[in-house]
This record gives C-alpha cells, sequence and structure tokens, in this order.
C-alpha cells in the first residue's frame, strides 16, 4: 500500500498540512505516517535545562498521541494512521525514514501562522524541496484539499527530455485522474526554437495523457508561474529540483523559499523517483 509521510512540528501550519495530507491518501488509497524529529537543547553551566531528556521525550508523546486522535477523527476508517519519532536533524531523520518508508509523497506545511513558525517550518520546507530525492508537497497554510484536476508542470525547455521524469508524473495523473498542464516559461524577447518540436516529442512521451501547453513570457520567472497557476485554477504545481530543472536555476537565484513561502498552490518537487 502507498504510504503518505507527513513531518509535524504540531504547529497549526503542520496540523492544515496533515489533514491535506488525509484527503490526498484517500484519493491514491495510502496510509499515513506522522514524523517528528527533535534536538534537546544545548545546555550551558550557567543555564539549567528545565527539562530532562526523558520530559521532553515524553511531552513529544503526547504531542504526537494528540494529533494522531485529532487526525483519526477527521480521516476516513480506511486511512490508517501512525507515528514515528526520531532523535536528530530534522532533514536527516526525514531522509533516514523515507529510505526506510520509500512513501508516495512526502507532505508538509510551507507557511506559518506567526513569525517564528513561517521562518523555521518554512525553512525546513524551502530546504527539503530542493534537496530530498522524495516527491514532496509542500502546502500554504491557508489551503484546504480539495479534488486534484488541474496538475501543472513548470518548465523552461532546456534539455526537457532528459529532465521531465516523464512516467512519475504520468502515474501521478493517472491515480489523481487530474489533466496535464505544462507552463514553459521564458524572459521577454527569449525564443527557443525547437519549442514547437519539444512541445510536439512531449505530448507524445505522456501518451495517454494529453497535456495542454501553456507559454508564458514574464521578467520574474517565479512569480510568472504562480501567477498563472492561481489564475488558471492549478490544483497542484510539479516542479523539478534536479540540474537544469526550473527549480534548480531558482535555488541558485535565491528564489526556492520565495516560491514556496509565497505560493497559495501546493507545489510538488519531483525528482527521478520510483513509487
Amino acid at each position: 500500500m502507498k504510504t503518505i509521510l507527513v513531518p509535524t512540528d504540531f504547529s497549526s501550519t503542520a496540523l492544515n498540512a496533515a489533514k491535506y495530507a488525509i484527503d490526498f491518501a484517500q484519493t491514491v488509497e495510502a496510509s499515513i505516517v506522522l514524523l517528528h524529529a527533535y534536538q534537546v537543547p544545548v545546555v550551558y553551566a550557567e543555564v539549567p535545562l528545565a527539562m530532562t531528556d526523558i520530559d521532553i521525550h515524553e511531552e513529544i508523546q503526547q504531542s504526537m498521541l494528540a494529533l494522531k486522535n485529532e487526525l483519526a477523527r477527521y480521516a476516513p476508517e480506511q486511512i490508517g494512521i501512525k507515528t514515528e519519532i526520531r532523535f536528530g536533524q530534522f532533514f536527516s531523520e526525514l531522509e533516514n525514514v523515507c529510505q526506510h518508508l520509500r512513501p508516495y509523497a512526502v507532505v508538509m506545511g510551507c507557511q506559518g501562522s506567526t513569525g517564528v513558525e513561517h521562518f523555521l517550518f518554512g525553512s525546513h520546507a524551502a530546504h527539503a524541496m530542493s534537496h530530498l530525492n522524495w516527491p514532496l508537497i509542500t502546502v500554504p497554510g491557508n489551503v484546504t484539499f480539495c479534488s486534484i484536476k488541474k496538475v501543472g508542470l513548470a518548465c523552461d525547455f532546456d534539455q526537457v527530455m532528459e529532465v521531465v521524469p516523464i512516467n512519475d508524473i504520468k502515474r501521478i495523473i493517472q491515480d489523481l485522474d487530474a489533466q496535464l498542464h505544462i507552463l514553459n516559461t521564458a524572459r521577454p524577447g527569449e525564443h527557443n526554437p525547437d519549442v514547437v518540436h519539444l512541445s510536439s516529442r512531449l505530448n507524445k512521451k505522456f501518451a495517454p495523457v494529453v497535456p495542454q501547453f501553456h507559454f508564458i513570457s514574464s521578467d520574474n520567472i517565479d512569480d510568472g508561474i504562480l501567477y498563472f497557476a492561481e489564475e488558471a485554477s492549478i490544483d497542484l504545481l510539479i516542479v523539478l529540483p534536479k540540474p537544469h530543472g526550473l527549480l534548480y536555476k531558482l535555488m541558485h537565484k535565491s528564489h526556492t523559499k520565495q516560491l514556496v513561502l509565497h505560493s497559495q498552490v501546493p507545489v510538488m518537487a519531483l525528482h527521478h523517483c520510483t513509487f
């Protein structure tokens, strides 16, 4: 059975993402695993630690149980919910659990309701989106799940046949019974003479899925993508973190965090992967 992994810090943002993950899991017939990774604060001799390691772990266990119970009341009966508590650095433990579970997708919040949530969990989401070698969906704090009928794929057609994980995207589109919209992005005045040829090749490769192509011209690529996604009512936006993928380029221009934190549409970072 498929597994959806949901990292949580027990914030309202993480709770919203967990509820999104449950609805997503129902659509693709998956179970849920909740993950919390923590580190004990460094103790200085002049600053005594109020809580022991055991106290901290017990408090986290209680928070995890409370979260599981709340989600169990929200989830349909057929959705199984398990929990995982890890001691260690967030991203390292996330990678370790992914290697063990091989999840269909990781789902996490990306926009906190407070400044601290926004900075901490949002930073985790941005880093994971760029570096985690598993499908990752980041969910804005004000977004609730609705049926995913329109999936956008943002790419710039640079080495597109080598970069796009076509079979993985086809599998997602078919699992969701959704339409695929391919968003080709370029700055004003830029023109790729091979765009028609490449569009035709992609169209054949995606069969039996029939993608719709859209060509976006904008001075700010990430703003152009997000504007189109919202105007076209895209339900899930796929970006590609691998070298030559659009997200890889945005990452090296310090735009990744902007894309993650400012999107009003759930964003999936997709590497070449096997579900």
